[in-house]
């Protein structure tokens, strides 16, 4: 890292990430085209009804891929395969162990699980159908989902985006063939998008453990790796303490929109319209913010495995100047062609004109939004997790959302809007007091 400049490192770490990112956005938007398309309302409404479950299931992993990763770094970092290869076993064992949990009790109590959300009668077959074949495919997601996550900590992140690069393809070819039966297969309405998720993530996995056998990656699946597969305690304890964090900030940004959509959803379907052409634009826009964010983790957990935890503000500095060059450059990309943005998802001239005053009121947070989590990032890579992300949850649950609610009855929809910024800035606020003044004074050490 030190032989490099650092922005060199950041991009050439940050690209393929970001790439996967957007592609992975991408392949979920074109699948739900095809089952909006191809089979109708009913369809998409079935498949998302399932969302809560998947969405709760997918932070978990989530956070459990990121505090692997932090670890893995700092092995890295030492020069300590081994100890990379025993987090890396520990997580995936962990994972599997899970998996097989939700297979079984989620396979063999999906339709109740989904009558307790609240599943509507005339879609519940359907959604069962689509849930049930997610469900017992668990296990096998888990593994890829946490094998791209890790490989981040070895500075690899190139083969994560080859890995969705063909999980992604296979999915967007299968799951139209099963829809229609091409090629002699059946037709398998709703659930054409739930097998086509699993095929294409078992060929995508099995490719990745060829590829990385091949290059020689400390964490290929070889004979040496096969034996880190238990569960080690203390890793084990190590990670959840990175981890779970994570996971838990992903459930409570998820519940904050489900508000703030009730709350949108009470000035009728053309507010509802409008924040959901706001919102893909605004994800398009935070990725880098993300990214960046990973990415700073990442490296700082690398340097402090090194020994080299002085490296650790020029890491921030950078992470900080990145966020502004590349977020606010896209930033500004939405500002100058936000009428046509908006046209791409709306056709109504009114709705139209009621998103983009929406997305010029906060769009330009999303780099105070950057900010913040670049901060976050660097501070979790020591595995000061717990401040960081209860600083988070607390802007998101005790400020925006009563914010959003207190504003939206003041001044209406736009008032709404106004609670992301308010958001964002006193997290960044926050952030940047316990970094400079807390943080910053520590001893900063090894997890592991």
């Amino acid at each position: 890292m030190a032989s490099k400049p650092l922005w060199k490192v950041f991009l050439l770490f940050l690209a393929p990430m970001l790439l996967s990112n957007i592609l992975q956005s991408l392949s979920g938007t074109i699948n739900n085209i095809y089952l909006g398309q191809m089979l109708g309302v009913g369809a998409l409404a079935a498949v998302s009804g399932f969302f809560p479950v998947m969405f709760f299931f997918i932070a978990f992993t989530i956070g459990l891929g990121a505090g692997a990763s932090v670890l893995i770094g700092q092995a890295w970092g030492a020069r300590e395969p081994d100890k990379a290869r025993a987090v890396a076993g520990t997580t995936l064992t962990v994972g599997i162990l899970f998996g097989l949990g939700v297979a079984f009790f989620g396979g063999v109590f999906t339709e109740p699980m989904l009558k307790l959300l609240g599943t509507p009668a005339d879609i519940l077959p359907d959604a069962t159908r689509y849930a049930r074949i997610i469900l017992i495919a668990m296990p096998g997601l888990f593994v890829f989902l946490l094998s791209t996550a890790m490989l981040r900590g070895v500075g690899d992140t190139v083969t994560p985006l080859y890995t969705l690069m063909i999980s992604t393809a296979l999915g967007l070819l299968i799951t139209p063939a099963l829809i229609k039966g091409w090629f002699g297969l059946p037709q398998l309405g709703v659930a054409s998008g739930a097998c086509a998720t699993v095929v294409s993530f078992v060929v995508a996995t099995a490719w990745l453990g060829f590829h990385l056998r091949r290059k020689k990656s400390v964490l290929a699946p070889d004979a040496d790796f096969m034996r880190h597969l238990r569960v080690r305690p203390a890793l084990l304890k190590a990670v959840l303490k990175v981890g779970v964090p994570t996971g838990v900030q992903m459930i409570v940004v998820s519940l904050a929109e489900i508000a703030l959509l009730s709350f949108v959803n009470a000035y009728g379907s053309h507010a509802t319209a409008a924040y959901g052409a706001v919102n893909q634009v605004v994800a398009y826009v935070q990725f880098p913010a993300i990214s960046i964010a990973i990415t700073a983790s990442i490296l700082g957990a690398q340097a402090i495995g090194a020994g080299q935890a002085h490296r650790l503000g020029a890491i921030t500095r950078t992470a900080l100047l990145m966020n502004l060059v590349l977020t606010g450059s896209l930033v500004l990309l939405g500002y100058l062609f936000s009428r046509p943005l908006m046209g791409f998802f709306i056709t109504s001239e009114p709705v139209i004109e009621v998103a983009q005053t929406l997305l010029h009121i906060m769009l330009w947070s999303t780099v105070i939004f950057g900010m913040g989590s670049a901060l976050s990032g660097i501070m979790r890579a020591s595995g000061s997790v717990l401040v960081p992300t209860a600083i988070s949850v607390f802007c998101i649950a005790l400020i925006e959302v009563p914010v959003a609610w207190w504003l939206g009855r003041r001044f209406g929809l736009n008032g709404i809007w106004v609670a992301y910024p308010v958001a964002f800035s006193a997290m960044l606020t926050l952030q940047a007091c316990y970094y400079r003044f807390v943080w910053r004074k520590k001893a900063i050490r090894r997890l592991i």
